[in-house]
């Protein structure tokens, strides 16, 4: 999972049906392991069991809108993690936190599951450039949260925002070298600098 699986039921939110949440949710489980080049509807039929008569009556874009659908879900399932982390911790233990989270995810899936955002941004995706766009605006809100919390430490805006990119950029880039070397190594290398440079830039 993204996170934590976020509920089709809580209060506020409109209820979810049962085949789209789980065609959604394995959409998600897909872009993570596979990409989204491999991400297509019979493979997330498989995986649900949903039926395959419900397929475009709940997303009658095809697998485009399936896709499209499960990158914006996923990234507000990260987003909504992130704000919370970044409005109820300092920055230190934000990042820790979020750290955590990821080498959870890694061990728990064997190393096998990534970002969903990250496996669409990095394809080109000519046909479908929604993903894309999705993409860049999930990274956005990322970056907002990010940059909130260091200027609210005390770090000018400028930097805030730089330091912001790097943060983002070096998960990003992290997760996949630890997936490949089967080790959070990566991780937790690129965690102790990201956590000099922060608690330096927080020090003013």
């Amino acid at each position: 999972m993204v996170a934590a699986r976020r509920s089709s039921t809580e209060p506020g939110r409109p209820r979810v049906s049962e085949p789209r949440r789980r065609m959604i949710e394995g959409a998600i489980d897909s872009l993570r392991v596979h990409g989204a080049s491999a991400t297509s509807v019979d493979r997330v039929l498989a995986s649900t069991g949903a039926p395959r008569g419900s397929v475009y009556h709940h997303f009658p874009g095809g697998r485009t809108q399936l896709v499209n659908d499960a990158v914006r879900t996923a990234g507000d399932i990260m987003s909504e993690f992130i704000e919370r982390l970044t409005r109820d911790s300092d920055p230190d233990q934000a990042l820790q936190k979020f750290a955590a989270m990821w080498r959870r995810t890694l061990r728990d899936s064997d190393f096998r599951a990534g970002c969903p955002i990250f496996a669409v941004a990095v394809e080109t995706n000519d046909e479908a450039p929604e993903f894309a766009t999705t993409a860049a605006e999930i990274f956005a809100r990322w970056h907002t949260a990010l940059a909130d919390l260091l200027i609210r430490n005390n770090v000018p805006a400028e930097r805030a925002a730089r330091l912001a990119t790097l943060t983002v950029a070096s998960f990003e880039g992290a997760i996949p070298l630890s997936r490949i070397q089967r080790s959070t190594t990566p991780l937790d290398d690129a965690v102790q600098e990201l956590r000099a440079l922060l608690a330096a830039a927080t020090a003013r």
